[in-house]
């Protein structure tokens, strides 16, 4: 056998033993984790388990199965999530109290949380395979191999090679503002007011009318005492000492819908839903989809 023959012959071995070893690895990363996920479901008592319709290797059950249509690729989901260790029960991540998420349901095995402390989005078709088993409003709990979530590099706070179990809670209605106008109203009820609800669906109540002879404009420059707070109360922005001065351009959506209707003087509260506000993306300390509640005192009116 000449050099060529014999260094031809190890190059191909070499390969096949590297990728043989590779697949050992793999398979063997699905053993361990299905052994583990097969254990928890008996120590659990969770006989309501099933393996997914494609035998990819995670399991999940519907909790909540509600009624209505199943979900399907097109629908807009609105959900909240929560994922924490099978191992520890250390819990890893959850949806911010004061908003929710929200995407199409083809999309949701597109998974991206910033709380991950990543730009990384991640491929986790799970969470859309659980999703359509369930009707607007339904619960779905899945257990996740960790070859099926964050893998060996684990992602933020999750750790490397951990199976995970995930909780997604839907909601039955089929737009945000949909569900933050039910999120105001409940809140209104349960603190006994009665607001004003705009066209632009902003809630306001007046507590004090301005006695201001100036329109507000888009142009007009005007001062303001606010307190920006979240439904539960939490503050995520304040500006009481009267120095807080901008033109209606500068605004939310939100103010400059309820702004225009009173003169300098005026102190009114408003009600603002997400997409009226910072919607989607949040901002800083106000989570996506969260409504808004100002105090605001209109100080002055500059022309």
């Amino acid at each position: 056998m000449n050099n060529f023959t014999k260094l031809s012959l190890f190059t191909v071995l070499a390969t096949t033993t590297i990728f043989s070893s590779c697949k050992k690895e793999y398979e063997s990363i699905q053993r361990v984790d299905d052994a583990a996920i097969k254990s928890y479901i008996a120590k659990n008592n969770l006989t309501s388990m099933q393996q997914d319709p494609d035998k990819t290797g995670f399991y999940f059950q519907v909790t909540n199965p509600t009624t209505g249509d199943l979900f399907l690729n097109k629908d807009s989901v609105l959900y909240d999530v929560v994922i924490k260790s099978m191992q520890s029960g250390n819990q890893y991540l959850k949806s911010p109290v004061n908003g929710n998420l929200g995407t199409y349901v083809g999309y949701l095995n597109n998974f991206f949380q910033s709380s991950l402390s990543t730009s990384t989005t991640y491929n986790i078709p799970a969470l859309r395979t659980a999703t359509l088993a369930l009707k607007p409003g339904g619960v779905a709990r899945i257990l996740l191999p960790s070859y099926l979530a964050f893998g060996r590099n684990g992602a933020g706070g999750i750790p490397s090679n951990e199976n995970l179990d995930v909780t997604i809670t839907t909601y039955p209605y089929k737009k945000q503002w949909q569900f933050d106008d039910v999120k105001i109203q409940n809140f209104l009820t349960a603190k006994g007011l009665t607001a004003t609800k705009d066209a632009s669906r902003v809630y306001y109540i007046t507590t004090a009318a301005g006695t201001g002879t100036e329109t507000i404009t888009e142009t007009s420059t005007v001062v303001y005492k606010y307190t920006g707070r979240l439904l539960d109360g939490t503050v995520f922005d304040s500006s009481t000492d009267g120095t807080y001065s901008t033109t209606l351009q500068y605004l939310i959506q939100g103010w400059k819908a309820i702004i225009p209707k009173f003169t300098a003087g005026a102190k009114i509260r408003m009600f603002i839903p997400s997409d009226m506000g910072y919607g989607l993306s949040g901002n800083g300390a106000i989570p996506p989809n969260a409504v808004l509640d100002f105090d605001i005192e209109i100080v002055s009116v500059t022309k």
